[in-house]
């Protein structure tokens, strides 16, 4: 399975897409893969509770997916953090 991460997820994987040999049966399942493998990037996708925070979306092939659906092996899973930013007001 592949995982492409973004924002502060690259520090924690050092590289945008990274392969994880799992066979999950849902998404939450490669996410604990995710996370396992790369445990720095845990903070930024799991809050203090350990639940996934508000402000991460998780696209799997493309389409936003929740952590029970099904995840085949063979899936591109997509992990967006919160994401800071934007345009600065000037007035």
């Amino acid at each position: 399975m592949n995982v492409t991460v973004y924002g502060e997820l690259r520090a924690a994987t050092g590289s945008k897409t990274v392969e994880l040999d799992v066979a999950p049966e849902t998404v939450a399942d490669a996410l604990t893969a995710f996370i396992d493998t790369y445990p720095r990037a845990r903070s930024a996708i799991l809050d203090d509770a350990g639940e996934v925070r508000p402000s991460v979306r998780i696209m799997v092939d493309g389409e936003r997916a929740d952590l029970g659906e099904d995840c085949p092996s063979d899936a591109t899973v997509q992990l967006f953090p919160a994401m800071q930013g934007g345009a600065k007001d000037e007035s």
